[in-house]
């Protein structure tokens, strides 16, 4: 099936840290790294560094409008930036790290200012917002070493995002937080054990190992999207096990010495629920992963209501 494309391009600061929100997502075709919005041509990324040519780093999504909507899109830019900020991104100066949506038709222009407008009456910042909504102008992709940086230099990315200041912030004010007084009213007693104390339920007494129905895994806590029924199977080990998660990005993985063990423990990105653990004796045909996951940190969505429950670029992966 032919996919429907459309551009949209975003200026959130550093571009290195704009593509890992946007890569591996539904619908997402590509996400280049860049420079536009200025007036020199073929800029180099000294030359934009130098706050002289006018441009700012940027990146340029191709995507699928009938799978994810410039809507979900704008939703994503917000949460990676301080959206108050006139003079740069967190440690990172100059109107070349400043932030902007640049719209490439009338509908993308008025779906900007609709949702730069929700995030004003929100009441979220005190502080004004600042980022400006342009008509797009010539992108100029940036030189090869910056494309995909988070994956070809990830131990170094991870440093800068959290030295730059931009990790923190968005923890601070994008991050939903959870109390947990009503997170043990909210969930059982096994599904609380598990996420927020590292919990282990018991193998082949859960709900979803031998589970084998077209859908979504999603956080317990949350509802991100953590794992699709495409790429689970059946380990023999008593507990759900998939070759790869929906999207990576939405994972956080840390080294677990407990119980007088080395493993890889798996952790939801934006409720920061324990998952399980990944072990590196999954099917070699499917790159060699094996998440362990517990039920009690999962729900499950079936296909048929994927789209009723908000989550209808899911469908894409049962396409």
């Amino acid at each position: 099936m032919e996919q429907n494309k459309a551009y949209a391009t975003f200026a959130g600061g550093c571009f290195w840290c704009m593509v890992e929100p946007f890569d591996q997502q539904p619908g997402i075709i590509s996400v280049v790294s860049g420079y536009t919005g200025g007036h020199t041509e073929n800029p180099t990324y000294e030359q934009v560094c130098e706050n002289t040519t006018g441009h700012v780093e940027a990146v340029q999504i191709i995507f699928d409008p009938s799978v994810y909507s410039y809507h979900k899109l704008l939703d994503v830019f917000w949460k990676q930036i301080d959206p108050t900020d006139p003079g740069g991104q967190f440690n990172d100066r100059g109107e070349s790290y400043q932030t902007a949506i640049f719209y490439h038709t009338e509908e993308q222009r008025e779906i900007a200012e609709q949702s730069k407008q929700a995030l004003i009456q929100s009441g979220k910042f005190s502080d004004p917002i600042v980022t400006k909504i342009l008509p797009a102008q010539t992108f100029y992709p940036a030189e090869e070493k910056h494309q995909d940086y988070y994956k070809k230099n990830a131990f170094h990315y991870r440093l800068y995002k959290q030295g730059s200041g931009r990790a923190a912030f968005i923890k601070e004010h994008w991050q939903p937080s959870y109390n947990k007084d009503e997170l043990k009213e909210k969930l059982t007693p096994i599904q609380y054990k598990v996420t927020q104390e590292n919990g282990t339920e018991a193998p082949f007494q859960n709900e979803y190992y031998d589970h084998d129905q077209d859908g979504i895994y999603v956080d317990i806590v949350s509802g991100e999207p953590l794992f699709s029924s495409t790429d689970k199977y059946d380990a023999g080990c008593g507990w759900p096990s998939f070759t790869k998660p929906i999207n990576r990005n939405q994972l956080a993985e840390s080294l677990d010495t407990t119980h007088g063990m080395r493993r890889i423990e798996i952790r939801s990105k934006d409720a920061d629920s324990h998952l399980g653990h990944v072990f590196d004796d999954g099917p070699k045909e499917s790159g060699g992963s094996r998440y362990c996951i517990n039920s009690a940190a999962l729900r499950f969505i079936p296909k048929e209501r994927l789209a009723e429950e908000g989550y209808e670029e899911y469908l894409a992966l049962f396409r």
